[in-house]
């Protein structure tokens, strides 16, 4: 039986002003599923996720969430959809407290034993449990990574979009994320994942792609792209 597809996306087209960065990206993500997306610096990954998001106004093509029609939806239509997004740099709210940026955000659990509610994500990041009552702005680079990925958990999405989600952050923290995002995997999440570290990408995805100047220019499962000849010369490796 084919997989549901939580994210297709079709024939996307995206400007900045009278600059084309988008040209035709086609991607698709199963219901569960985990996508890579790897290029270069200024390849066109953060403005593909900001369009799939509805934050790119100049865009065309076709975009649906689990069948839904999202290609002109506006950003808070597409949280609605079930789409949670950790943005590069965090997006924590640094004038509330972790506890509260976490709790504005969440959605009644289903009632499954996996669901992401709040006693879950004290277990899986212990150390936010010891700052429920520090402003987020009095984090740690770490912790506020931490912040932003449960904050996202507990919207209990069908698929999360993490954008550079270990850029900057220790070695011991880093382990700690992709320990999380392979979590989030086992539950059943689908998962965008955009990361500097292409291995780690490559060995926690199904499927990935790579973009070079707006285009799809590899795209496959992610064993056999992590052995493809032309790989490192589209990363500039």
């Amino acid at each position: 039986m084919p997989q549901e597809l939580i994210l297709e996306a079709r024939d996307i087209h995206a400007w900045y002003g009278s600059s084309h960065v988008l040209q035709g990206v086609n991607l698709q993500i199963a219901r569960g599923g985990t996508l890579g997306l790897l290029g270069r610096n200024g390849m066109g990954k953060s403005t593909l996720i900001r369009t799939l998001l509805g934050h790119v106004k100049e865009r065309e093509g076709q975009i649906r969430f689990a069948g839904r029609d999202a290609s002109k939806s506006r950003p808070h239509e597409v949280a609605r959809l079930g789409v949670a997004y950790v943005p590069e740099g965090r997006g924590v709210f640094p004038n509330l407290s972790v506890k509260e940026n976490l709790v504005m955000a969440a959605r009644n659990a289903p009632a499954i034993a996996r669901s992401w509610s709040f006693g879950r994500v004290m277990e899986t990041f212990p150390r936010l449990g010891e700052r429920l009552g520090n402003l987020g702005g009095q984090l740690s680079g770490g912790e506020q990574q931490m912040l932003s990925i449960g904050r996202a958990l507990m919207t209990q999405p069908d698929l999360i979009i993490l954008d550079e989600a270990t850029e900057g952050l220790a070695p011991l923290i880093v382990a700690d994320i992709w320990r999380v995002i392979e979590e989030i995997r086992r539950d059943g999440i689908a998962t965008l994942i955009v990361d500097r570290d292409y291995r780690k990408v490559l060995a926690n995805c199904d499927r990935a792609l790579v973009l070079q100047k707006g285009q799809v220019v590899l795209e496959g499962k992610a064993d056999a792209l992590a052995m493809h000849p032309e790989l490192s010369g589209f990363l500039g490796l």
